[in-house]
């Protein structure tokens, strides 16, 4: 039973780092523009400029983007260690309930658009909320499944 837990965990883990990496520097050539917490210029993070003209608040971007970004890496480096793994799962799960909670309010809403330009009415059909959802509950399931030291 330990070898399954440790599996799991270690699947679980797998996935969550990718995300995160994916999201905050995405290694893989040509990133969607508006996409990546790093390396776009400020004002074009389609999430975070979202919230900052719907809140009225300019420091969500790019404040926001940059901070979170930097909690989704440290997650990530912390569930890749498997003694840091729980503690880098609450990280994540914090990160992400945040992540559900805007997209549950009127300051980003579960469809973003996929662009910024002021013509377009294109979202993501809720696809960035579901995968949200799916994080969060991937890092509540590491807290549950990560076996301790004693199991």
């Amino acid at each position: 039973m330990r070898l399954f837990r440790q599996l799991v965990s270690w699947a679980l883990a797998l996935f969550l780092v990718a995300m995160f990496v994916q999201a905050t520097i995405h290694p893989l050539p040509n990133p969607p523009a508006g996409s990546v917490k790093f390396f776009d210029p400020p004002g074009t993070s389609i999430v975070f400029q979202t919230i900052a003209e719907r809140s009225g608040q300019t420091l969500f971007e790019p404040a926001g983007r940059v901070l979170t970004g930097m909690l989704e890496l440290v997650a990530a480096f912390l569930l890749l260690l498997p003694y840091t793994r729980r503690i880098g799962a609450v990280i994540a799960a914090f990160v992400l309930g945040g992540a559900v909670a805007f997209h549950l309010s009127p300051l980003l809403g579960r469809e973003i658009p996929v662009s910024l330009d002021a013509g377009s009415t294109q979202t993501d059909g809720g696809m960035l909320f579901m995968l949200a959802i799916v994080m969060l509950v991937a890092s509540l399931l590491v807290l549950v499944v990560h076996p301790r030291a004693r199991d």
